[in-house]
């Protein structure tokens, strides 16, 4: 195989350490890849480049295809978007796979009680609140957007099955909050269902979020891939780290079409910087991930058994490990794994499976590509009212009056609330009220509005009341595209 050229960023902190250590590790493995590297992280911030990458960085990954990066640090307090998360939704990396794994050698409650844990997280990377779509709706009140789509849903939903089918997995459940969002969660849970059905031989259920944060405390081993949008699968992932030994064992590889990311998710610990003390081996296994991907598989056993060996045999950085056995520096931990290439554990070796790589180098687009699904014929879309969302320092049955001096015959006032709860034309006086209300117009007698009529009704309303936010009331067939006010 001739070498793979691949994108590298050290990173901050113990980034470029932990990262010449696993890059020793894949030279002595005769790792077929060549390594440019390119400058990315918090030096780079500071230099004055917003997206905390050189135009030069971006034209690199955009080319190779694959980034491979350590920990960077993005500055607080200055208003620029984390690197992280801006790489990640730049390349469109839809899909991110975390896989966490009982290691012998990393003690924790569930390997003391002889518990194997094997798990994968697969996380929607795009979307969500990690839009980070937000306003002022008034000075007491922040509005954050959460956007869930069909056609990104479809996305991840299919990459988790594929890497079921692909590594063996058995069973794939989708994690969700739809009880209370109904449409946004809702549609995550739809399109999960949806995509189940090419994948018979794979058992697919699905369960709250919350329900899912008490069973996998207690009993992770009943898990094997767990799919969820973007803020829930951050928090589950980083829970999961915490069942099989902390962030230091955690890897994570960020999947595109055309663009892969793989770090490591860890802080950038500057406190231990250039001490040579740092642990590599969540690098080291995001490492692993990516040499699968690029179909470098059996290399990716060969380290990752002699990995498994190592620990195995007690060896260890500070941060983890029997301390009555003396610490490994970064770099003697490293070196350790390199004498042990060849070797493997007695349990608990590296997964075998029947994968084949899917890498090819990006294609770059004329365009960029917009996402939409095929919409069903026949169905009738219309507009049966809106939301307006407004400002007012009183009572809702003052808000009441002001709105419907300005409706006619095809519009009526259905209803007021205030953070989700109904508080007009009926609620409860110990209802605890904010600045901001939801006010909510519906059509008549089957009249189908325009988004004309709406824009100069909420412009007529706005004269008497500050108008902060119209969201329409759309329907899609009998199906009502909002949802319902808590109590209405």
């Amino acid at each position: 195989m001739s070498n793979i050229k691949i994108s590298v960023a050290k990173g901050d902190g113990i980034g470029p350490e932990i990262m010449d250590a696993v890059i020793g590790i894949f030279d002595a493995a005769q790792v077929p890849l060549q390594y440019e590297f390119i400058d990315m992280g918090k030096s780079i911030y500071d230099k004055g480049f917003g997206t905390g990458m050189t135009e030069d960085a971006k034209n690199s990954v955009e080319t190779n295809g694959i980034l491979f990066k350590g920990p960077m640090e993005t500055p607080k307090g200055k208003g620029v978007k984390s690197i992280n998360v801006t790489a990640r939704k730049t390349w469109s990396t839809f899909a991110n796979r975390r896989h966490f794994r009982s290691l012998e050698g990393v003690n924790t409650v569930f390997s003391k009680a002889g518990i194997p844990i094997d798990l994968t997280i697969v996380r929607e990377n795009i979307e969500d609140t990690y839009g980070g779509i937000e306003h002022m709706l008034t000075q007491d009140v922040a509005l954050c957007r959460r956007f869930i789509t069909r056609p990104g849903s479809l996305q991840v939903h299919k990459f988790a099955f594929e890497m079921a089918r692909k590594e063996g997995f058995k069973k794939v459940t989708c994690a969700h909050k739809a009880n209370i969002m109904k449409l946004t969660d809702g549609l995550f849970l739809e399109t999960f269902y949806e995509v189940a059905k090419d994948y018979p031989e794979i058992t697919a259920n699905d369960i709250i979020v919350d329900d899912l944060a008490m069973k996998l405390v207690a009993y992770p081993q009943t898990f094997e891939v767990v799919v969820l949008t973007n803020l829930q699968g951050d928090i589950m992932s980083d829970l999961c780290a915490g069942l099989v030994g902390g962030l230091g064992f955690a890897p994570s590889a960020n999947i595109g079409e055309n663009i892969s990311i793989f770090e490591a998710v860890h802080g950038t610990a500057p406190d231990i910087m250039g001490k040579n003390i740092a642990n590599p081996t969540s690098l080291l296994l995001s490492g692993l991930m990516m040499l699968r991907h690029l179909g470098i598989m059996d290399k990716a056993n060969l380290i990752e058994n002699a990995l498994l060996y190592t620990l195995s045999q007690g060896a260890h950085t500070g941060d983890f490990g029997d301390k009555s056995k003396p610490s490994l520096n970064t770099t003697d931990f490293a070196n350790t794994i390199i004498a042990n290439l060849g070797k493997d554990p007695e349990n608990n070796k590296a997964r075998e499976t029947n994968s084949t790589s899917t890498f090819h180098l990006p294609t770059r687009p004329n365009n960029q590509k917009v996402m939409f699904t095929q919409r069903e014929a026949g169905i009738n879309e219309s507009i049966v009212g809106a939301d307006l969302f407004v400002e007012f320092n009183s009572t809702a049955d003052l808000i009441a009056p002001i709105v419907q001096k300005h409706l006619n015959e095809n519009f009526k006032l259905i209803m007021i609330s205030n953070r989700g709860t109904q508080v007009w034309p009926t609620g409860s006086v110990f209802t605890e009220c904010v600045d901001q209300y939801r006010v909510r117009i519906e059509t008549l007698n089957g009249y189908e509005a325009n988004t004309a009529e709406i824009y100069e009704l909420a412009g007529k309303i706005s004269k008497d009341i500050l108008v902060t936010s119209v969201e329409l009331l759309r329907k899609f067939g009998d199906k009502p595209g909002y949802s319902l006010a808590q109590g209405q």
